[in-house]
């Protein structure tokens, strides 16, 4: 299938990188790995050309994690965010109509990340954030989860623009790591980041967030990092607490808020049977394709979804349709027959 769209698909800078920690990755993965995965990162001609092979039309790339997140100075926050979003829209202008990208956001300082997004929406064409988890506020583990209330000067910004945040996995803290303590390939994307992200979205879920917020599109990959299949039993439990729940400030059931304000993509998780009962539990026209570029290969995840016996019209709306409703990019109407790669 060409005319695909891709949007957990990540960059970096030299800037960024005095912040990035390569170490962990050659730790997991392998020195040649983790000096191939930067050397894609900082050179967007070599995410075209995988897209070409891939036949993806275009990508949504993001600051790679943690990003700004990390950052604990609130100025040195500041500035790299701007940084990485002006960069962005370098290699936007550059590559019309094949790239794009989401804004980095400085939340050390909800103010300055609220003016940021709306200076990288409005003027730099960006289609909305992608936040890499918690962000670092202070010293060792002082850090701010999205649902807290200093931020709400940020989701009111992202709610009059009309922007979805994509909500990224990092590594959880290191108090938040004993049970695979001595097991540190599980410490990344093997495990650790699905577990730290699907809680962070549950809080948002409990936190009343979405009630004064309605309209608020939360993106979240890895096929919902296990929500899909994990929240039934959670919505269940939660309901049989009933005089228990002390900490939810939410007027509805977790289940409705994801059905409602999420959006799920298959990055890094080229699995059918986990995807198609994903689309049972959240719904076909909230499911969208991804890769997780360059730390998995566009080959592999297009192949994946492109050889999938599945019907034209779903991976449409999958592939493409989906993320151009959500992100309003006016793509060109493509047939159903163009899903099983019989062109336009």
């Amino acid at each position: 299938m060409d005319g695909k769209v891709a949007l957990e698909e990540h960059f970096s800078t030299e800037l960024n990188n005095r912040h990035w920690n390569a170490k962990s990755e050659e730790d997991r993965n392998g020195k040649a790995y983790a000096q191939d995965v930067e050397r894609r990162l900082l050179d967007p001609r070599l995410c075209i050309a995988e897209m070409d092979r891939a036949g993806i039309e275009l990508c949504i790339l993001s600051l790679t994690s943690p990003g700004v997140q990390s950052v604990i100075d609130e100025r040195e926050a500041v500035e790299l965010a701007r940084s990485a979003n002006d960069y962005a829209h370098s290699f936007i202008k550059q590559y019309p109509g094949r790239l794009s990208a989401f804004a980095s956001v400085p939340l050390q300082d909800p103010k300055a990340a609220a003016q940021e997004l709306e200076r990288a929406v409005t003027d730099l064409e960006l289609k909305g954030a992608l936040i890499n988890g918690y962000t670092n506020v202070g010293p060792e583990e002082s850090v701010q989860y999205l649902d807290e209330a200093p931020l709400d000067e940020f989701w009111e910004c992202v709610t009059r623009l009309n922007v979805p945040v994509y909500l990224h996995p990092r590594e959880p803290l290191p108090s938040q790591t004993r049970s695979i303590r001595g097991y540190p390939e599980l410490g990344g994307s093997a495990w650790a980041f699905a577990y730290e992200t699907s809680s962070h979205a549950v809080r948002l879920m409990l936190s009343g967030l979405f009630d004064r917020y309605p309209t608020l599109q939360v993106i979240l990959g890895h096929l919902g990092e296990g929500l899909p299949f994990m929240l039934p039993r959670m919505q269940h439990r939660l309901d049989e607490q009933r005089e228990g729940q002390k900490g939810s400030k939410a007027k509805r059931r977790p289940s409705y808020y994801f059905a409602n304000n999420f959006y799920i993509t298959t990055s890094g998780h080229f699995h059918t049977k986990p995807f198609l009962e994903a689309i049972e539990q959240i719904g076909v026209e909230r499911v969208l394709f991804s890769v997780d570029y360059p730390y998995e290969q566009m080959d592999m995840g297009a192949r994946w979804f492109d050889d999938m016996r599945l019907e034209n019209e779903i991976k449409l709306r999958v592939g493409r349709t989906n993320a151009d409703r959500l992100f309003s990019l006016d793509l060109e109407t493509l047939s159903a027959g163009a899903a099983a790669g019989f062109g336009s």
